[in-house]
């Protein structure tokens, strides 16, 4: 929110991890993402944050293997076959399942933590290079104003 203050209301609006861009015209809203593009060029994914990620003990119990996929499916049209990789993990979500570490779980475990601490994941744009911005508005436009200065 601090590096987009003078944007929200404006031109964006902002929920959680996603932003809505805005304008009186097709091309408004162009030049105002292109505004928002320029200005979140110094973002980047904090090496804490990877750190992290890379450090993660396998969960120990039903809930932390819930909470990890849950986390970790948030990235998953980043991750190629993200369906495939978990399957020994989700397996210890079946009822009546005796919780054990074997082999299959903690490979899938750390393949999950690898790919998610390595690009296309965790990584900004180059701004060098073009790129596709994809957007998802849901099937759903929500109309605003402009402040008038």
């Amino acid at each position: 929110m601090a590096i987009f203050a003078d944007m929200v209301e404006d031109i964006m609006e902002v929920f959680m991890d996603d932003f809505s861009m805005f304008g009186t015209s097709f091309d408004d809203c162009l030049y105002n993402l292109l505004l928002v593009l320029q200005c979140s060029r110094g973002l980047e994914v904090g090496k804490v944050k990877i750190d992290t990620v890379a450090k993660l003990p396998p969960p120990t119990n039903v809930q932390g293997i819930r909470s990890f996929l849950g986390h970790a499916g948030f990235y998953r049209r980043f991750i190629k076959d993200f369906s495939k990789v978990p399957k020994p993990i989700c397996d210890l979500l079946e009822k009546d399942t005796t919780f054990v570490f074997d082999a299959g779980y903690l490979r899938a475990f750390e393949t999950i933590k690898e790919k998610l601490v390595t690009a296309p994941v965790m990584v900004v744009p180059d701004w060098n290079q073009s790129f596709e911005v994809m957007c998802d508005a849901s099937d759903y436009v929500v109309k605003g104003s402009r402040k008038k200065a």
